[in-house]
């Protein structure tokens, strides 16, 4: 990962990561050799060219001559004679309020449509697809087209021809992920088969109300014997569904342990149920916090010989959950004394409504890091990642970390090229583990 520029002065100029549209070479070179071919030599042509695609998989990934810190990536879809348009829904590359921008133009008289971005050559991010084949007319005013593509953008779906895909909260479908060539190594992703497995079990948890019942996935690493002496490091992680449900994040730690990264750790993560449940358990709600400290870990130390040293102790999570976990190493440092929070939806506080799809301003420091500048708990840990292309959020996520140094506590801040994205939080989570209860990592 890269480390989070911080610009001395208002206005200072942040890394290049913004998505340009571009024809990249490969696009360009057919455009050229199909203008004014005859229909023959056109078909023999994209043909070809897709040939070349099968190969190489998608997107097209290509240097560019006078930017060598960039590379052009051109997302590819195969049309046929129904095919009225194609749109692009990356993860924070595409505008969606703006979705006329992320269409896929049509290479003439051939089933090539195509869309390229110039991006900065560490990006790593996930994508979607999705053709229209409808039987209407398409719209030609903005307001109409940007209501059809809205529609449009419900079926996106992975790219059929990139086999690299991943889980999507809350969809039936996968997304697609690409990486281009300086993104940071994810040594420890995907299953090894050499390497010793450790078990992944469900469990109900109780609980008092509101939070309840909860299923929880429960990470127990290789070799696990009930009878070891030694209590267990523990980490707490929202979203078990995900990371455990569809994401395969035991194979991670499997890796992680079987490297020496980390030690032997047991993982709860409860689940997060649904849309509803989410937001009313997840961000800076007490009773929720309750439940970490005073139910799931005392159920779980009942079970497995877990540490019960907050120094040896993690909470962690993402977006709502990143909110949940920083809020829990402040009202509970008895219990976690190291917080792992990766995209915290810093814009959160008491009283907002279930959210819709904008996010509310946040007027000078974000609700929590005043939480933070005004009562300062017992020192903790505290690891934080975000997103270049997460928009204020990258500025949030710097005044939480100057407002937790500034409080006392050890606390590192590290800034990956991608968006609010599981393909990105995949290999950060891997890594700030390993910097919380890991061997040693320079900061």
């Amino acid at each position: 990962m890269t480390t989070l520029p911080r610009p001395t002065s208002r206005g200072a100029a942040v890394p290049d990561v913004r998505p340009v549209r571009v024809t990249g070479p490969r696009i360009a070179r057919l455009l050229e050799e199909t203008d004014e071919a005859d229909d023959i030599h056109v078909a023999a042509l994209t043909a070809e060219f897709w040939s070349e695609v099968e190969s190489s998989g998608t997107p097209l990934v290509e240097e560019l001559d006078s930017e060598p810190g960039h590379r052009a990536v051109t997302f590819l879809w195969r049309g046929h004679r129904a095919t009225r348009q194609v749109l692009l829904s990356g993860n924070r590359i595409t505008d969606p309020d703006r979705l006329a921008g992320s269409l896929l133009e049509r290479v003439p008289g051939t089933d090539v449509w195509h869309l390229g971005l110039r991006l900065r050559a560490d990006h790593r991010g996930s994508y979607r697809l999705a053709a229209d084949i409808s039987l209407k007319e398409t719209p030609t005013d903005p307001a109409g087209l940007q209501h059809r593509l809205r529609s449009l953008s419900a079926h996106a779906a992975a790219d059929p021809l990139n086999h690299r895909t991943i889980a999507a909260r809350w969809q039936q479908t996968d997304g697609s992920v690409f990486a281009l060539p300086d993104a940071p190594a994810e040594a420890w992703a995907g299953r090894r088969g050499a390497v010793p497995a450790g078990r992944v079990e469900r469990h109900r948890v109780p609980g008092t109300a509101p939070v309840g019942d909860r299923d929880t996935w429960v990470y127990l690493p290789p070799g696990y014997d009930h009878a070891a002496g030694a209590p267990l490091p523990v980490t707490v992680l929202c979203d078990g569904d995900m990371w455990f449900g569809r994401l395969g994040f035991g194979d991670t730690l499997d890796a992680l342990i079987a490297d020496g990264a980390l030690p032997p750790l047991v993982v709860v993560a409860p689940d997060a149920v649904d849309r509803r449940t989410r937001w009313r358990d997840l961000g800076c709600r007490e009773p929720f916090v309750a439940y970490l400290a005073d139910r799931l870990l005392p159920w779980a130390a009942g079970r497995w010989p877990l540490t019960t040293d907050p120094s040896r102790t993690v909470v962690a999570g993402q977006s709502l959950g990143a909110m949940t976990a920083l809020y829990a190493g402040q009202l509970r440092p008895d219990r976690f004394g190291n917080v792992l929070a990766q995209s915290a939806s810093l814009w959160w506080r008491p009283g907002l409504p279930p959210p819709a799809a904008a996010k509310p301003p946040v007027y000078g420091a974000p609700w929590l890091v005043g939480r933070f500048a005004s009562r300062t708990p017992g020192p903790m840990r505290v690891h934080l990642d975000v997103g270049l292309h997460e928009g204020s959020m990258v500025d949030h996520h710097r005044v939480l970390y100057e407002a937790l140094r500034a409080a006392g506590h050890r606390v590192t801040h590290r800034a990956y090229n991608g968006g609010h994205d599981y393909a990105c939080w995949h290999g950060a989570l891997a890594d700030g583990l390993v910097r919380l209860l890991g061997r040693p990592a320079a900061t």
